[in-house]
């Protein structure tokens, strides 16, 4: 905070006005560049990354692992802090050896990966969690510190019985991540937002402790407003995936082509002193024809994200 000096109207008038305004002065200037350089070592660095959904949405299966080599090069020439990867490419043997070789001649961290599993459904759960731990254990063996889980989505609106079982899971793989270094944050599509959030405060509910990686246009589309999202939880909210949509609620190409209020969450990200780590995932509608190359759509999303949040 800024500190201010008031000086005595009786000593100004005096015949030592100008020595007194002197060291006022200099107090004032040397106490302010004393708090601005204190601020500045106060204030974490948000990496900002890419998420490769773009182009797992055109890879037969949803797959990524063949083209990885263009991920890394488009993302690192886009300016990227990081990648957060698919879990499936982490099933692959010899994952590990490859991405961390990508991630080495890119200069591009990884920070972590999405997961996802029908945790809400006991009959799956020795599969999901086998499949969480093969994915956990690699990751850590890249340095990847985040686990963007996503619960799945029932037929139905989830039962009592069906949010005990996912919050049961869930508890087993924070158990997980936390033995191998990595954090656990729910990651949500609109099915864990709607209805009220029956879903999400379901989790919150049983979990409370949880950490959250909200997806904010997940959000608009779920019809949660993403600035009351963040001053409601953010406490809790250590990563973030980043988006934008147009007035006709389509996705834009790249981020700031589309009209969600990105000065008013970056202002509700600083009130509430957010410090984690942010992604920037780009989605196109079905039938979208780019008009530029997709290492371009995350350069100018990756300079827009810096222009109105500040990473």
């Amino acid at each position: 905070m800024r500190r201010t000096t008031t000086l005595n109207r009786r000593r100004f008038l005096g015949s030592g006005a100008a020595a007194v305004l002197t060291a006022a002065a200099s107090w004032i200037l040397g106490s302010s560049c004393r708090s601005t350089q204190s601020d500045a070592r106060s204030q974490k660095k948000v990496p900002v990354g890419g998420h490769p959904w773009v182009y797992a949405a055109t890879q037969p299966n949803y797959d990524i692992y063949p083209v990885l080599d263009q991920i890394f090069a488009d993302m690192s020439y886009a300016g990227l802090d990081g990648i957060e990867l698919m879990h499936t490419v982490l099933r692959y043997p010899g994952a590990v050896e490859r991405i961390k070789a990508l991630s080495n001649e890119h200069n591009l961290p990884v920070i972590g990966t999405s997961f996802g599993g029908a945790m809400w459904d006991r009959t799956q759960h020795e599969a999901v969690f086998g499949d969480a731990r093969l994915v956990v254990t690699r990751l850590a063996k890249l340095g990847g510190q985040t686990f963007g889980t996503s619960v799945g989505k029932a037929p139905q609106t989830k039962t009592a019985a069906q949010l005990d079982a996912q919050a049961e899971l869930l508890r087993r793989i924070m158990t997980l991540c936390r033995d191998n270094g990595v954090v656990l944050n729910l990651h949500n599509h609109t099915y864990e937002v709607e209805d009220g959030m029956h879903d999400l405060n379901g989790t919150l509910a049983r979990i409370p402790e949880v950490k959250l990686g909200p997806d904010l246009n997940w959000l608009v589309r779920g019809n949660v407003d993403p600035v009351s999202f963040i001053r409601t939880f953010g406490r809790q909210i250590v990563f973030l995936h980043l988006r934008d949509q147009k007035a006709d609620g389509t996705w834009s190409e790249a981020m700031g082509e589309g009209n969600m209020d990105y000065v008013a969450i970056g202002k509700a990200l600083r009130e509430v002193k957010f410090a984690g780590e942010a992604v920037i995932e780009l989605a196109h509608e079905r039938d979208f024809k780019p008009t530029r190359p997709l290492r371009d759509s995350f350069k100018m999303s990756r300079a827009y994200v810096k222009q109105t949040l500040g990473f």
